[in-house]
């Protein structure tokens, strides 16, 4: 037969006594005051059980009555109880006396450490959110609207009166126009000299008036 396996902690052993002396112990709402010297009885109800060490049971009693909720039933003129629920013994005055001065320390001692904690925490971080909205909204500036492109008309071809040298035309030379001079008129064509110095060759359907300029 297997060994049961031994109760680890006051947590587990509280558990077990409340189940086992219902009448006696309590896990939550209002605990009971214990008889004196309930340990002793404990230890002998328990003597065949395997999984609570008495040491473990010694530390869990401890545990149970410095627990507020078991001191704060500490009051005098109230019963005690033996493991049964019985009513045992009356609590004197310095009994609770007692009780109420060790429950105001712990709560004391509780406070204490939780202003501590508060005091050692950092200090917020702040919000990139709430700095962007805590930041002035700029004024949007109204979008100026392009002026419409004036379509100027197209440019003039060349007449025969303007075949002549000096006349200023656009030579149509890839995609672009560029300005240029004539500089000599053959039957094979027209010689003008671009605005770069580059002497060229041209039809003269390639030529296109020069606009004044404005």
């Amino acid at each position: 037969m297997d060994t049961p396996q031994k109760f680890s902690n006051s947590k587990e052993v509280l558990a077990f006594l409340a189940e086992t002396f219902p009448a006696c112990f309590s896990i939550q709402g209002q605990a009971k005051p214990l008889k004196i010297g309930i340990f002793q009885d404990l230890a002998q109800r328990l003597d065949d059980e395997e999984r609570v060490s008495k040491t473990l049971l010694r530390s869990s009693l401890r545990h149970y009555t410095n627990s507020w909720r078991y001191l704060q039933s500490i009051v005098e003129g109230q019963q005690r109880v033996d493991l049964d629920g019985n009513d045992v013994a009356v609590i004197e005055k310095d009994h609770a006396e007692h009780a109420k001065k060790q429950l105001d320390e712990s709560r004391a001692l509780v406070a204490e450490k939780r202003k501590e904690q508060q005091a050692k925490k950092p200090p917020a971080k702040k919000s990139y959110k709430n700095i962007e909205q805590a930041k002035p909204k700029s004024v949007e500036k109204p979008v100026k609207k392009p002026e419409p492109a004036i379509k100027l008309p197209p440019a003039e071809k060349l007449s025969a009166e303007h075949l002549v040298v000096g006349t200023l035309v656009t030579v149509k030379i890839g995609k672009t126009p560029m300005p240029a001079s004539i500089t000599d008129v053959n039957k094979d064509g027209v010689q003008v000299q671009l605005d770069t110095g580059m002497v060229v060759k041209v039809q003269v359907d390639n030529l296109r008036l020069a606009r004044a300029k404005r």
